[in-house]
């Protein structure tokens, strides 16, 4: 089992959310937005591999991620202010290209970055599309987790 810093992890996950954001807005290439975010002094204190990994791999496939989610949306993709946007891609992505990662912490996680950084319901908004796409994309490991849930029901009956 590889062993990681959560905290680090979840600052990683809130400065890549952050570089998507600048990305989105000033449509700079994503090495320069990179750069930019690897010279800030708070970047020490997150995970920067997984950081790099985050924002290169969204900004490589942002079209192919925006696909994934847009049928769970319940608004057209340029309504959906570039904060939220910018948590449902790496939601996504972490769905979709980190399957060490359990989809309830991509799942968590996202909402999490939501409460901070997006509106009053984008938490509700984010929680619903990601919900979807986690049904859509890891239906192994649900019906495995549903599955243990019943054997445990069983033991305590």
């Amino acid at each position: 089992m590889v062993k990681f810093n959560i905290k680090a992890r979840r600052r990683a996950r809130e400065f890549a959310v952050q570089a998507l954001y600048q990305w989105q807005i000033t449509a700079l290439p994503p090495s320069e937005v990179l750069l930019q975010f690897l010279v800030f002094e708070g970047i020490a204190k997150a995970d920067q591999v997984y950081f790099k990994r985050l924002f290169l791999g969204i900004t490589e496939i942002s079209t192919e991620l925006d696909f994934k989610f847009i049928p769970f949306l319940d608004r057209p993709l340029k309504e959906v202010n570039p904060v939220e946007l910018a948590i449902l891609r790496l939601g996504s992505f972490e769905l979709l290209h980190c399957p060490e990662l359990p989809y309830r912490v991509a799942l968590n996680e996202s909402i999490e970055l939501s409460k901070i950084y997006g509106g009053t319901e984008s938490h509700k908004f984010t929680n619903g599309v990601l919900d979807k796409l986690a049904k859509q994309l890891r239906q192994i490991e649900m019906a495995a987790e549903k599955k243990e849930e019943q054997i445990d029901e069983k033991h305590i009956d």
